[in-house]
């Protein structure tokens, strides 16, 4: 991959990744999710993991950015009007980004150096190899996946719906007939008189 496309992806996915943290409606905020994921599926593409560049478009942005929409859809969530509120959440969440940087500050120090790596074996990353170990070494994580994104799926149905289940069983009152709801001979007749 040239360089310059590179470093126009690599830009995009961070003013996007911005876009996600400042947006204030959310859905604007989950299609500049699904904006960055894209972005990082065409940079695998291009450093020669088409495979998992696939992956990343088909898996998080086709289901999972997808269905994050239909959630907040859904619960009809919106914007939070408040500038200045929830100051402790802004500082415990500040304390939790430097937490991240410091830990990978750390990983990166302590990353072996590039003559210490091995070299991979030429069928790693194949559609095959990734089936091979998806199917067999983590199938049970695979599966409770999948039960974790259902039950996901009817949590959020169960939440928003707007009626109890209790009031859905009560029949409505039977409807009153027309001719109880016109106005009778004599109050007619006081109206035409006034």
């Amino acid at each position: 991959m040239p360089i310059g496309i590179f470093m126009f992806l690599a830009a995009l996915a961070i003013i996007a990744g911005f876009g996600v943290i400042m947006q204030r409606n959310p859905v604007h905020c989950v299609l500049a999710l699904a904006l960055v994921l894209m972005d990082l599926g065409v940079l695998f593409m291009g450093l020669d993991a088409v495979t998992l560049g696939f992956l990343q478009i088909i898996v998080y942005v086709g289901a999972i950015m997808v269905l994050f929409l239909f959630v907040i859809w859904l619960l009809n969530v919106q914007a939070d009007p408040g500038l200045g509120r929830h100051l402790a959440l802004k500082l415990f969440g500040s304390i939790g980004a430097a937490a991240l940087a410091a830990e990978f500050a750390a990983i990166i120090v302590q990353a072996p150096k590039l003559s210490d790596l091995r070299p991979l074996p030429p069928d790693f990353g194949t559609v095959a190899a990734l089936a091979r170990s998806l199917f067999s070494d983590y199938l049970v994580a695979f599966e409770v996946t999948s039960i974790l994104l259902l039950a996901a799926i009817v949590g959020a149905i169960a939440l928003a719906r707007k009626t109890s289940p209790a009031l859905a069983l009560v029949t409505p009152a039977p409807a009153r007939d027309a001719s109880a709801l016109a106005p009778t001979g004599d109050a007619a007749a006081q109206r035409k008189s006034a």
